[in-house]
């Protein structure tokens, strides 16, 4: 059956660069949702629009009434269609390669729905009031996005075939245990968020809820959790060089390292200074940079060689009645 996508392949094959940089377009583009919508919480514009889909009631753009939260609000949705586009430049420039990159393609689908999901969690937060429960899936969704497109990102580094293993499988495990713990790390980080002095709408708005939690127990769950993901990184670079790891995952696990190093001191920082919004915007950054660090390291511990081409069948040999 001919689709509009297979009649694009047969006038366009894009080359391996080109795949490999819509990928990371896509890539780029979902860790600046992350950041901006940080922002839109930071600058106190979770509510600029009032509704959604819609901005206001009557409104689809905010109204000059809105002032400046309602552009931060509007300006962030509309990031939405920035990124839709770079995956669904992503999606095609898997599906008309050639030969067809059938898991690239898969890869930019669920990033699309994940897309699409997240928009609905945001519209639910907005039409909510900003609970910090939606407010907190809202991050972790866009986080799995960050997941999805990094790991498109990477496949399109490498081949179509079966993936072989460079260390022994207790290695592996020992970097999937590095990726749970930073994970709850992360995870953790929302609930601090949900619980905190940001709750995304002026602060002369009592409406808004947050999580009934206790604020400095929360941030010495995250704070702790910090420190073991620091000593685990240790860890695993100590073993990593040990074992005569490969070269590349030596090297993202000492990245891994130093980013976490950079987001403890800044997060101690920002503790203490009362949680500036500056602070808490950069180091939502470190968070997404944290995670695409950590989920790089046990990539570089296999490798994944060119699929088979598929070729005729082999003609075969004539026997000695047939020569007769």
């Amino acid at each position: 059956m001919r689709t509009p996508s297979s009649l694009l392949a047969e006038r366009w094959q894009p080359s391996a660069v080109v795949v490999r940089r819509a990928a990371l377009a896509a890539l780029v583009m979902s860790i600046v949702i992350v950041v901006t919508g940080g922002a839109v919480r930071l600058s106190a514009s979770g509510l600029g629009c009032t509704t959604w889909p819609r901005c206001t009631g009557e409104s689809l753009t905010p109204t000059p009434e809105m002032g400046l939260h309602g552009i931060i609000e509007f300006t962030n949705r509309m990031l939405t269609y920035v990124l839709c586009a770079a995956v669904g430049w992503a999606i095609l420039a898997a599906r008309c390669a050639a030969p067809w990159r059938r898991g690239l393609t898969r890869l930019g689908w669920a990033q699309f729905w994940l897309v699409m999901s997240n928009a609905v969690i945001g519209g639910i937060t907005v039409l909510t009031g900003l609970n910090p429960y939606t407010v907190a899936v809202h991050l972790v969704s866009a986080m799995a996005l960050v997941w999805v497109a990094l790991l498109m990102w990477e496949r399109s580094k490498e081949g179509d075939g079966p993936t072989r293993a460079l260390v022994a499988r207790p290695i592996v495990q020992l970097s999937y245990v590095l990726v749970t713990v930073i994970g709850l790390l992360v995870a953790a980080g929302t609930l601090v968020t949900g619980a905190g002095h940001h709750p995304g709408t002026p602060k002369d708005n009592r409406m808004v809820p947050r999580i009934p939690l206790d604020y400095d127990r929360l941030a010495q769950v995250h704070a702790d959790l910090a420190f073991v993901s620091v000593g685990l990184a240790v860890a695993v670079l100590f073993v990593f060089a040990a074992v005569k790891a490969p070269p590349a995952a030596r090297a993202r696990a000492r990245e891994l390292l130093v980013v976490l190093l950079a987001q403890g001191v800044l997060g101690f920082v920002q503790y203490f200074t009362d949680v500036p919004e500056v602070l808490v915007g950069v180091h939502m950054l470190g968070a997404t940079l944290t995670w695409i660090a950590v989920l790089r390291v046990p990539l570089a511990l296999r490798v994944r060689t060119d699929a088979p081409a598929a070729g005729p069948a082999p003609v075969p040999a004539p026997t000695a009645a047939a020569t007769v």
